[in-house]
């Protein structure tokens, strides 16, 4: 399961011109899922996540996590997070979980990161959506479960 964190002073997302989720100062999370993926990858992914130390703290340093700025999260699913590059020029998602898979899991971080006690919104999954965000810093990490066990 691999994950774009966004450190944020803003984001939202739209769907049909709709806005279906919006936050304040938190992250941003593209989150794909592979096939294979399990619930311990997702769980992984949640207690990252949620313990990412990259808000300034007093001294300007990179020390806090999202709680210590009451940081919320817009949780969006990008299955081409798994597209395979490296042959041609036309991405292969061959190795991306089947519908089912992928939604469960990408709900079960949603529900893990509320359960952590944040706010989560969410954008529609399947769904063609507009992401807007202010990127902080900027601030960019990549998570992949599969490198961190």
């Amino acid at each position: 399961m691999r994950g774009v964190v966004q450190r944020v002073s803003s984001a939202a997302v739209t769907v049909g011109g709709k806005c279906v989720g919006s936050i304040g100062t938190g992250f941003m999370v593209l989150l794909g899922v592979e096939e294979g993926d399990t619930v311990s990858d997702a769980d992984y992914l949640v207690d990252k996540i949620s313990g990412l130390r990259v808000f300034e703290d007093d001294e300007g340093k990179m020390n806090l996590p999202l709680e210590a700025v009451d940081g919320e999260v817009l949780l969006i699913s990008q299955f081409t997070l798994i597209g395979d590059c490296r042959k041609g020029r036309r991405p292969s998602f061959v190795r991306s979980a089947p519908l089912a898979l992928a939604e469960e899991l990408y709900l079960r971080v949603a529900s893990g990161l509320k359960e952590k006690g944040h706010r989560v919104e969410t954008g529609v999954f399947r769904a063609e959506m507009s992401v807007e965000l202010v990127n902080e810093g900027p601030v960019t990490l990549l998570l992949d479960s599969r490198k961190g066990f």
